[in-house]
């Protein structure tokens, strides 16, 4: 019968008795299967884990870093796994790392929540953070500047934003100290504020 119209034989159900088969075109049963795929891939959200890694010595500058990162894919609908290490005789003083982890954990309450209380397993901390939803969330620090999260513009590009006639906007340059004439040729001369008795 595939043959007589044309089409291709195509089992659908090999384990059912009798098996299942149907007479379609097989390029184009292979194209609406392919489409129903996509759709049914639609639904189901796969969520991403990004890891930030902390240790106890951390400067502060470097753990406002470390929020910030933790901040941009919180708004992303990311889960974050912090993991703090301790090396050596750090061992010693575990409770350094844990008010590390609560500081960080403090900073990012308005963007998501732990899923556990901090643990010490093997030689480290972790702790895995949920995004909050949407609606419960902050928004982002960014936004709240009016600017895209991780687009950052140039000093330039907001010289020539805030300009309102569209002119490029010309910058003076300081003008070059001239040379003491009292002092000799040279413009920095350590000697020139030096008193000479003769």
């Amino acid at each position: 019968m595939a043959r007589a119209n044309g089409v291709d034989l195509v089992e659908i159900a090999a384990n059912a008795t009798p098996p299942v088969c149907r007479l379609v075109d097989y390029g184009k049963f292979r194209y609406e299967q392919s489409k129903r795929d996509k759709e049914s891939k639609k639904h189901q959200h796969a969520t991403k884990v990004k890891e930030v890694q902390l240790s106890p010595k951390i400067d502060p500058h470097d753990l406002g870093v470390k929020i910030g990162h933790a901040i941009d894919f919180l708004c992303e609908d990311m889960k974050v796994k912090v993991t703090l290490k301790f090396r050596g005789r750090e061992m010693a003083h575990t409770e350094y790392g844990f008010q590390v982890v609560k500081k960080f954990l403090s900073d990012i309450t308005p963007y998501g929540h732990p899923d556990f209380e901090p643990k010490l397993i093997g030689r480290g901390i972790n702790v895995m953070i949920s995004p909050l939803p949407r609606n419960k969330r902050a928004k982002h620090p960014r936004q709240l500047e009016g600017q895209e999260p991780g687009a950052g513009s140039s000093p330039r590009q907001d010289n020539h934003n805030n300009n309102n006639h569209g002119a490029p906007v010309r910058v003076e340059k300081p003008a070059k100290p001239q040379p003491d004439q009292k002092s000799g040729n040279f413009g920095n001369n350590p000697f020139a504020q030096l008193e000479l008795n003769r």
